[in-house]
This record gives C-alpha cells, sequence and structure tokens, in this order.
C-alpha cells in the first residue's frame, strides 16, 4: 500500500479544507499521488509543498487563484504573450472619434458590453460591441 496522507488526514494537518486541497490540486499547484483506489496521497513532499504555498501566500500577500495564474503564465505562451502585450499597450483614441467625444465613446462600449453580458442565453451577438 502506498505510504501517505487521506485529504482528510492531510486537512487535518496543514489546516486547508479538503475543498481547498481539492481546488489547489485542479489548479496544479500540488498533485497528490493516487491510491490504487483512486484517493488522493498526500506524502511529505505534498505537504512540504502546501506549507511553503500558505507561507508564500502570507509572505507576499497574495491569493491562491494569483499563484494558479502565475503557474498558467508560465505553461501557456499565448496568454503570457497576451497579457504583455496589454500591460505593454497605451489607450489610444480610435481615428473617427473626435476627441472631445471619445469619452462618450467608450462609455457607450462599456453600456453595451454590460447588456450583452446580462443578456440570457449562451449565444450572445456581440458584433455590435466592435
Amino acid at each position: 500500500m502506498a505510504s501517505g496522507l487521506t485529504i482528510h488526514e492531510a486537512s487535518g494537518v496543514t489546516g486547508w479544507s479538503a475543498r481547498m486541497l481539492r481546488y489547489i490540486e485542479e489548479s496544479g499547484l500540488v498533485v497528490p499521488s493516487r491510491s490504487a483506489g483512486g484517493y488522493r496521497l498526500f506524502g511529505p513532499a505534498e505537504l512540504q509543498r502546501l506549507r511553503t504555498l500558505r507561507e508564500l501566500l502570507e509572505e507576499h500577500g497574495v491569493e491562491l487563484a494569483e499563484v494558479g495564474f502565475a503557474l498558467r503564465l508560465r505553461s501557456d505562451r499565448s496568454l503570457r504573450a497576451a497579457v504583455d502585450a496589454w500591460l505593454s499597450a497605451e489607450a489610444v483614441r480610435p481615428d473617427e472619434v473626435d476627441p472631445a467625444e471619445w469619452l462618450a465613446f467608450e462609455q457607450e462600449k462599456h453600456v453595451r458590453l454590460l447588456a450583452a453580458a446580462a443578456a440570457p442565453g449562451p449565444f450572445r451577438d456581440t458584433r455590435e460591441m466592435e
């Protein structure tokens, strides 16, 4: 039999709830091995990673989702490039929009985006937002 703590045992030792341990696993931050019966088994390496993850969060004042996003940035080149491009981009007024009307133009785009997001159904028409 493989050695390690079940999810409930690991929860009691680490202070992370079983639900949070599942979320941490789904995020790819700490992935325990599995028993022959499919149960999660947290060994010393996983317990250390959970402890140092908690220390990281507390020391830097970040949330678990932020660390998960950082992991995604490391593995998803397209996402990393898109975020880098957005961070480097400057706001640019469209040529067809008069400078005095730019604020109203942007406000109207937000109104349309919010209306489209609130619209029922999985197939929303977003062509008017362009």
